[in-house]
């Protein structure tokens, strides 16, 4: 965050509608969280320079693209080094399939989130992009049938009082 901000209600509910639809209109934002649009517009660039909003996406459905088979794949390096890890992250997200990549605790390193168009495919990414790697002493991969996601991601201690309502 580049500067010290303090999040009021007006603030919390405009981080929620952006995350619901970061699409939508300011005229329409500022109507839903009460704000006039000259001020919901200063508003969300405060919370930008704050690094409070990092940045607006687009997702993409990965079925929608042709890649129907979604995993998980656990990975342990050996040794657990950054003259290794740091390569191979940079070599994980380079390829297409990465959706995601988490560093853990636990047994595994590594969970990286894949999509590919079949499991022959997922196969291969495995044996050729994954084990194949030197510092890669284990990966196991689990298939992922259904996804549900959360959020919006709110400040610390903000309580939701019902639908729509927030309580801090």
């Amino acid at each position: 965050m580049t500067e010290d901000i303090r999040l009021d209600s007006v603030d919390v509910a405009i981080l929620r509608a952006l995350q619901n639809d970061g699409r939508i209109a300011n005229k329409a934002l500022a109507a839903m969280v009460g704000v006039a649009p000259s001020t919901c517009m200063e508003r969300v660039a405060r919370l930008r320079r704050a690094g409070v909003i990092a940045g607006f996406t687009t997702t993409v459905a990965p079925e929608a693209v042709g890649r129907t088979v979604q995993a998980l794949l656990a990975v342990q390096v050996q040794p657990h080094s950054r003259p290794l890890v740091d390569p191979f992250v940079v070599h994980v997200l380079a390829q297409p399939e990465t959706i995601a990549m988490h560093h853990v605790t636990g047994a595994h390193d590594f969970v990286v989130h894949v999509a590919c168009p079949s499991t022959s495919e997922l196969q291969r990414l495995v044996l050729d992009q994954f084990t194949a790697r030197r510092e890669v002493a284990r990966v196991e991969t689990q298939l992922i049938f259904s996804t549900w996601t959360g959020g919006p991601i709110l400040p610390a201690g903000t309580v939701t009082a019902g639908p729509g309502g927030v309580r801090t």
